[in-house]
Parts: structure tokens; C-alpha cells; sequence
């Protein structure tokens, strides 16, 4: 840990420069109570750091919540062990892949299972609660409950350290979160029009105001869309897995956790509205996921709860080449080297989610040390992701 300015705190030991002036720049906020901590996955982001917790009173910063609200991880430990699985696992990669829309815009060709219904009906009465319809923001929402999109979102199978198998995947809010999200930022920019901002994106909306109140509820609805849609792939993702390995699938235990959210907090003696933005909750005792990149271990951890760390921790690597940058850095035959021994699907597309991208996740997680506490250590065997 260590404190870069009177109101920046960091767990970083890698830290762009450009990172560093983002985050300070939202530390500079007046409502900020009472630090930044910037996570050891922290990069730049829209308007506030990806890996930083943001304390706000008063006030909240859309962009500080992020574009896709809710985004986070879930995971499925199994009562297989490896030596229990079929030799081939291209079945089981294509399997989810038919089962589960995977790019940007895909969205199911129509609702046909119960649980799916269910969740959906779930959603349009808490949209009614809060007063507003989703089908504004984006018209095939709900055929869009059980999609991946596309990214750094993933589906995996993999194996612990003992041989134990989990599945796993990373996915938020798909379209209609996206659209909430950039609504509200709008909004914000409008309502500070005449306030002197460090960054337009640091716009913030005011408690007490109709467009405050506005976005909480929407924004809320949104995490429990993007909670749902990574419950709804994981039905699919088990009953793609019992079909190839030929029994049914026992939930020995089950982990569901955003890193893209608000929620009212209580730190340093004040009722806070606490934004991670790229970073999960790691209170004392709480169970949470720390994905690394497609070709590399994720972590399964519970939190050491760190008060000045404001109870959190790392959602990830964390990027350190841009897209763009990783195009013109890293070929296709790199990312084969990067994938050997993983079944994933060999193309092009993946080449800037390649692991090199990202920064090394053991040293993230060296940098937790004091935040989390690792109960395993989860390597892929399989990779399913959408263009």
C-alpha cells in the first residue's frame, strides 16, 4: 500500500503515469471521503480509473460506475475432478457456444425454458417499481438474458489446484446496461454544465435531485440484469456440461459477484455511496473471483476486509496493452503459444485479449496480499469467448 497523495491511495506496484493523473484527478472530487484506492489491476478508463474504489457523499459519478453496470463473475464448483472428463473437449466448447448467444449484439432467437421466463418476469416487475421501461433503452433486452457479449467476457471450464473442476464466467449487463449507463452520463455532464470540472466524465449527479434518484433506480435494476444474465448462462453452461460428461451436475458451491456497481456503504464514520469500478467487495469473510486473462490462472478468494482498501480488492489483470496496441504487437501464432494445452477457438479475433495484454495476475495478486485471501487457484481447460 502505499499513499500517493493526501486523498489517493494505491495497492499498485505497476502504475502507468497516465493511470496515476486519472486517479488523482477523481481523488481531487470535493465529495470524496475519504480516499481513492486504486487496485493493483488499475489502468485508465472512462473518466474514472478501471481498479479504483470511489467514496462519494452526497453524490455519485455514473462514469465512476462504468459502462457496464453490474459486470462481474460467477462460478460453479462441480464434484468432478479432471481424470472424470472426456479426452476431447472441443464437444463441450462448441456445445456452449450453441448454447449461449457470444458477440456484442447477439441476442437469443427467442425465450423457450422456464428458468429464463422466470428471471425475466422477475425483471420487468422490479423495472415497474422503479418506474420506467427497459424496452426504451433497448428494444431486445430481454432476449438478451443469457448472452455473453464479447471482450474481455468469458466462459471457462477449469480445474483448482487439486484437480477439482469449476466452471466459470465473466459478463454484466449487455445492451441495456450499456445504454442506462450512457444515459445517465449524459445527464450528469448536463446538470454540471456550469461546474469547473478536472474531466467532463467526472460529471456527478446530486442527491436529493429527481435525476439522482433517477439513475439509482435504474442503475440497481441494471446490477440485478447483469447478476441474472451470468445466473441464466450458468444453467445453460451446467447442462451443456452434464450432457458431454454424461451425468448431472452437482453445485458443491456457487459464487456470484459484480465489479462494476455502487451500493451505500459505511466507511471511515460516514455513510458513503461506494463505487468499484473494476474491483469486488473483499469484506472479512466475503467469498469473491479474480479472473485473470483467457490463457492464464483466475483465483478464487475471500476478502481480509482492509478498511483502507475500503473493503475491496481486484476484479483482474487489468490491461496494460490497448486493443489497439495489442493488434500491432502480438499475431495470432503468439496467442497459439499462449493457448497450448487449452481448448479455445482458433482465430484472429482474440489476438488483443491475448494473456501478454494483460498485466502479470500473479504479481496482482502478490499486491492483494493484505486484501484477499486465496482458497484456490483455478487454470483453464477450456476458453469459450465472443469476437
Amino acid at each position: 500500500m502505499e499513499h500517493l497523495t493526501p486523498g489517493l491511495v494505491s495497492w499498485a506496484s505497476i502504475l502507468e503515469r497516465d493511470t496515476r493523473a486519472q486517479a488523482e484527478q477523481t481523488a481531487e472530487m470535493p465529495f470524496i471521503h475519504p480516499h481513492v484506492a486504486l487496485m493493483p489491476d488499475a489502468h485508465l478508463g472512462l473518466g474514472a480509473t478501471v481498479g479504483s474504489v470511489i467514496p462519494t457523499l452526497g453524490a455519485i459519478i455514473p462514469a465512476a460506475v462504468g459502462v457496464d453496470i453490474g459486470c462481474g463473475m460467477i462460478a460453479v464448483r462441480t464434484q468432478y475432478a479432471v481424470d472424470d472428463l472426456p479426452r476431447d473437449r472441443r464437444p463441450v466448447r462448441e456445445a456452449i457456444e450453441r448454447a449461449i448467444p457470444l458477440n456484442a449484439g447477439a441476442a437469443n432467437r427467442s425465450v423457450s425454458r422456464d428458468h429464463t421466463e422466470e428471471r425475466l418476469q422477475r425483471l420487468r416487475e422490479l423495472a415497474a417499481e422503479a418506474g420506467f421501461d427497459p424496452t426504451t433503452y433497448a428494444g431486445r433486452w430481454e432476449l438478451q438474458l443469457g448472452t455473453l457479449g464479447s471482450g474481455n467476457h468469458f466462459i471457462e471450464v477449469t480445474a483448482d489446484e487439486g484437480g477439482g473442476v469449476w466452471l466459470f464466467l465473466h459478463s454484466g449487463s449487455r445492451g441495456v446496461g450499456n445504454k442506462i449507463a450512457q444515459k445517465h452520463i449524459a445527464v450528469a455532464r448536463e446538470a454540471c454544465a456550469g461546474v469547473d470540472l478536472p474531466h467532463r466524465d467526472l460529471a456527478y449527479l446530486t442527491e436529493g435531485t429527481e435525476q439522482f434518484d433517477a439513475y439509482i433506480r435504474e442503475m440497481r435494476w441494471a446490477q440485478t440484469y447483469a447478476l441474472l444474465n451470468r445466473e441464466e448462462m450458468m444453467d445453460r453452461v451446467v447442462r451443456q456440461f452434464g450432457e458431454w460428461v454424461g451425468g448431472g451436475v452437482q453445485r458443491v458451491e456457487e459464487i456470484n459477484c459484480h465489479h462494476n456497481y455502487t451500493e451505500p456503504e459505511h466507511h471511515y464514520g460516514r455513510d458513503v455511496w461506494l463505487s468499484r469500478k473494476g474491483a469486488i467487495n473483499a469484506e472479512a469473510g466475503r467469498p469473491g473471483l479474480i479472473p485473470g486473462s483467457m490463457g492464464t490462472a483466475s483465483y478464487v478468494v475471500v476478502g481480509k476486509g482492509d478498511a483502507t482498501s475500503l473493503n475491496s480488492a481486484p476484479h483482474g489483470a487489468g490491461r496494460e496493452y490497448s486493443r489497439t496496441r495489442a493488434r500491432k504487437t502480438f499475431t495470432a501464432a503468439d496467442l497459439r503459444s499462449a493457448m497450448v494445452g487449452i481448448e479455445y477457438r482458433d482465430t484472429d479475433a482474440f489476438i488483443d485479449e491475448i494473456p501478454a495484454a494483460y498485466k502479470d495476475i500473479d504479481q496482482v495478486m502478490a499486491d492483494a496480499a493484505d486484501l484477499v485471501e486465496v482458497r484456490h487457484v483455478l487454470r483453464q481447460l477450456v476458453n469459450v469467448k465472443g469476437d
